[in-house]
Parts: C-alpha cells; sequence; structure tokens
C-alpha cells in the first residue's frame, strides 16, 4: 500500500489530492474539495484497470458542478421541502435551489468547500470540515469528519463522523457515479442492479416524499431481483416521469442502526466488473444520472450524457427533517453522528469465489 500527495491551486483555495494504491496495483483518488472520490481504478474480469468513476480533468471545475460528482454533500444530502423545516419550535429556512426545494445543503452545501486534510496513511485519507451556526441557515456549529480507507481487496470503506454544540440536522453520503465499463462508455443503463429493498418511498412531482411507503412489487421500482437498470426506465409510471429517470429513495430491508449490511450489488457483464455496497443507513437514493448532460468536460474530454452513470447514495430519507415518521435525522450535543458505506470492486470471476 502507498499514497501520494498532489495539489492544485484555484480561486477558492488550494484542493489536496490523495492518490492511495494497493498491492494488486488498483488505486484511488480522494480530493479534498468536497471530500471527493476523483478516481477508482480497478481490473475488469481479464485484467485491464480502468477508471470507472465519472469526473472532470480540470480541478476547478468540481467547484458548483450540478451533478455533485463525487463528493460529500451536507449538511442535508438530498431534498428538504420549501427550504425549511422546524426543530424544536423553532423555524429554519434555507436556500432553495432545486425547484421550490433545498437540495444537498444547498448552493454553499459541503459539496463546494474545499475539507482540511487531517491524516493521510498509505491506506487511508482523512478529511475535516468545520459548519459555523447559521451556515446557510442550518443551526448550531458541526465539525464534520469523513474517513476512507482502501484496501488490497479493491473496497473503499467510508466513515462520515459529525458532532454538533445545539440541535441540528445532518445527513451525509458519498455521491459518486458509477459506471463499471468505464467512465467514458456511453451509458450504465445496461448494468444489473440489485436492491436489498422492497420498499420505497414515492413522491411528489417535485420529488419530496409525499409520506406514504410503498411496494415495489409489480412496479418499475423493482429491483429485489437483478435486472437491467434501463429495462423499465422508459415506463410510464409517475416515479419514473417526475425525475426523467430513477431518481428515488428506497428503504433497506432489516434496517438496524449501526448495523452493516448489503444494499446495492451492481454488475456490468460486458467488463465482467461488479460493485458490492454495503452500508448502515436506512435508506439508498438511486439517481440514474438523468441531468448529465451539460456537465463539465469530462476526464479525457469526454462528454457525459444522461444516463451515463448511476449514482448509489446510502443516507437517511429525504426530508425527514419535515415527517416525524422516519427515521430522525436530528443531532444534538453530547450524541455522535457515525455512519459507514463501503464500495467492493470485484469481478463476476472473483465474486463467484
Amino acid at each position: 500500500m502507498k499514497s501520494k500527495i498532489s495539489y492544485f491551486d484555484t480561486r477558492a483555495g488550494k484542493i489536496t489530492f490523495v492518490s492511495l494504491s494497493n498491492e494488486k496495483g488498483a488505486w484511488i483518488v480522494l480530493s479534498s474539495l468536497g471530500a471527493g472520490i476523483v478516481s477508482v481504478n480497478v481490473p475488469d474480469g481479464v485484467g485491464v484497470i480502468d477508471d470507472v468513476v465519472i469526473g472532470y480533468d480540470d480541478p476547478a471545475d468540481y467547484m458548483g458542478d450540478g451533478p455533485c460528482a463525487g463528493k460529500i454533500p451536507g449538511r442535508y444530502a438530498n431534498r428538504i421541502a420549501k427550504g425549511r423545516f422546524t426543530l424544536d419550535g423553532v423555524e429554519y429556512n434555507l436556500p432553495v435551489n432545486n425547484a421550490s426545494n433545498h437540495l444537498h445543503g444547498g448552493p454553499d452545501g459541503f459539496q463546494n468547500k474545499i475539507w482540511e486534510v487531517e491524516n493521510v496513511t498509505d491506506s487511508s485519507v482523512t478529511f475535516v470540515h468545520h459548519s459555523p451556526d447559521g451556515d446557510s441557515g442550518y443551526p448550531g456549529n458541526l465539525d464534520v469528519k469523513a474517513t476512507y480507507t482502501w484496501d488490497d481487496n479493491n473496497m473503499i470503506m467510508l466513515t462520515l463522523e459529525a458532532v454538533t454544540d445545539a440541535p441540528t440536522v445532518v445527513n451525509l453520503t458519498n455521491h459518486s457515479y458509477f459506471n463499471l465499463s468505464g467512465h467514458d462508455a456511453s451509458t450504465a443503463m445496461c448494468h444489473l442492479l440489485k436492491l436489498n429493498a422492497s420498499r420505497y418511498l414515492p413522491t411528489d412531482n417535485e420529488l419530496i416524499p409525499t409520506g406514504e411507503i410503498a411496494d415495489v412489487a409489480g412496479t418499475p421500482m423493482d429491483f429485489t431481483k437483478a435486472r437491467m437498470i434501463g429495462s423499465r426506465i422508459s415506463d410510464e409510471f409517475d416515479a419514473l416521469k417526475y425525475g426523467k429517470g430513477y431518481d428515488n429513495c428506497w428503504i433497506v430491508d432489516n434496517y438496524e442502526p449501526g448495523k452493516m449490511q448489503q444494499v446495492a450489488y451492481i454488475v456490468d457483464i460486458e467488463s465482467g466488473r461488479t460493485l458490492d455496497i454495503a452500508s448502515d443507513q436506512p435508506g439508498v437514493q438511486v439517481y440514474t444520472g438523468n441531468w448529465l448532460t451539460g456537465s463539465p468536460v469530462g476526464k479525457n474530454g469526454t462528454d457525459y450524457k444522461d444516463y451515463a452513470a448511476v449514482a448509489v447514495e446510502c443516507q437517511d430519507f429525504p426530508d425527514a427533517p419535515n415527517r416525524p415518521g422516519f427515521p430522525s435525522t436530528v443531532l444534538r450535543p453530547g450524541e455522535k453522528y457515525e455512519r459507514h458505506i463501503s464500495f467492493r470492486f470485484g469481478t463476476l470471476m472473483t465474486d463467484v469465489k
């Protein structure tokens, strides 16, 4: 295992890049801008290594990018209806940046901040960020930590931590987009996807949960058995029409706080690559890159189009601060927010073994 550090100066400040390589010759690159994953280089079924996450050649393009490629959004990943919530009897107003709603912490969310590099080893890097009281309208000083570990089994383990000095809400995830055929392949809609989720959250036409919990059986939302992501993406179904594809939160089956379990499994038959995603979060948002067209110029000049990659975001439920029936996302002084997400990259041959 080994690590390498490099830097890039932007108007917003100096971005730190950390490359972690393992004994198998696979490597990842992490960025202090948004505490993000900018590159994952892993072998296919015959050993050819390729980068399987979308991103940009110009590091400055990660600042304020629409896709939020590879980064950690916050304080609250996903949507909060109308940009407001009430906590302990006090209403808080947040910037609206997605139709009439607040998305991913707003335009100045964690994904658009340069985090500090707290620690680097041969197999891990820890990024930290301080969010002051009132940041984007959220109450309380919040200190956040994201630790990525890369091992010899081609697995990324992400640990997300936060503490506060006043009651607030927190929902953190990683927003990487995967195409297991390679970041520059034209589509990920031919990948097979299996979700450990037999229920999902229906939404209104602005993708805000209605509060209903629905079974996936008999609908295009059913990935309880592996099937091609794009096989039903054009069905006449409200969830797909509202988002121009999949942009929905599924409820993880048999969820227990603090318990890691498989959430999603993705297979690319063409390359033979696989991705096993596990987490201790209650929800998983699947977003099929429905609005990737118009993104900044991609790596090696790639022009990313809609549906070129898929994001699988392990997280709490969208709009939970306004939905008492959803698992609470409130964090109070003296408590510690801690969540884990793992991404294990393999091949059909190694998974069988």
